[in-house]
């Protein structure tokens, strides 16, 4: 009773909160500290830039928030869900139809169409008309008349619009991305990325995109900069500036 009315409260209208977040890899006595005291916050509707080079730490970040990776201490709290007691399947349930998740290597079942991509998670979730969903969705995304290709029969950014279509089709509170733009050709990344925050916005969803491309932060209302596993700037981007 005492810790729960001496730790502090998290707001209602904060989507994402992590408090000394650290994340440790490897046997004991060899272990690797990845992030090393992690304290965010980030608002409800909020769109925000993760920037660092390569093992800053921002993506074991993202998958700590995103409930793909366990904390080694501190506190996770997503969609008002309190991570730390969870079990994988826990973890799971509490991803599903609350949070999207669109990585760079795009993740599409070979064997099914870009319609079947989008719906049997639907389905599996157990959401009301799925391939009426992911149709609208896929039409959304400017690939209704390609409903029925394989990925193969895709390009890159094709391929990514089905990813970011999948990633939105529940309705999600929250997405994280994942250097979405990282196998694509810079107009067709650019193309992507006006096309993952118009359904942001569109959606009312909050926003963490992982990234080394500083041009990102003129699409965000934040920007947060990662060095050697800790925060090291927090500022306003380009569209919170």
């Amino acid at each position: 009773m005492h810790d729960t009315l001496t730790r502090p409260q998290i707001a209602p209208h904060i989507a994402i909160a992590a408090r000394n977040v650290t994340l440790s890899l490897g046997e004991a006595g060899h272990q690797t500290q990845i992030l090393k005291g992690i304290d965010l916050e980030i608002p409800l509707g909020q769109s925000v830039a993760l920037l660092g080079p390569s093992g800053s730490g921002k993506s074991s970040l993202m998958a700590i928030l995103s409930g793909l990776e366990r904390a080694s201490s501190g506190e996770v709290r997503v969609g008002g869900v309190d991570f730390g007691p969870m079990d994988e399947d826990g973890l799971a349930r509490a991803r599903r139809g609350r949070i999207g998740i669109v990585l760079q290597a795009f993740h599409l079942l070979p064997t099914m169409t870009a319609l079947e991509n989008v719906a049997v998670p639907l389905e599996l979730a157990g959401i009301a008309d799925p391939f009426g969903t992911a149709q609208r969705e896929l039409e959304a995304v400017g690939l209704g008349h390609r409903v029925t290709h394989y990925p193969s029969q895709l390009s890159g950014g094709e391929q990514q619009r089905v990813a970011i279509a999948r990633a939105m089709a529940p309705g999600p509170e929250i997405i994280f991305a994942d250097e979405p733009t990282g196998n694509l050709d810079g107009a067709t990344g650019e193309a992507i990325i006006d096309l993952l925050f118009s359904r942001q916005r569109a959606s009312g969803a909050t926003l963490l995109i992982i990234t080394h491309d500083p041009s990102l932060a003129t699409h965000c209302d934040r920007v947060i900069e990662m060095r050697d596993g800790l925060i090291v700037a927090d500022r306003a981007g380009g569209a919170g500036a």
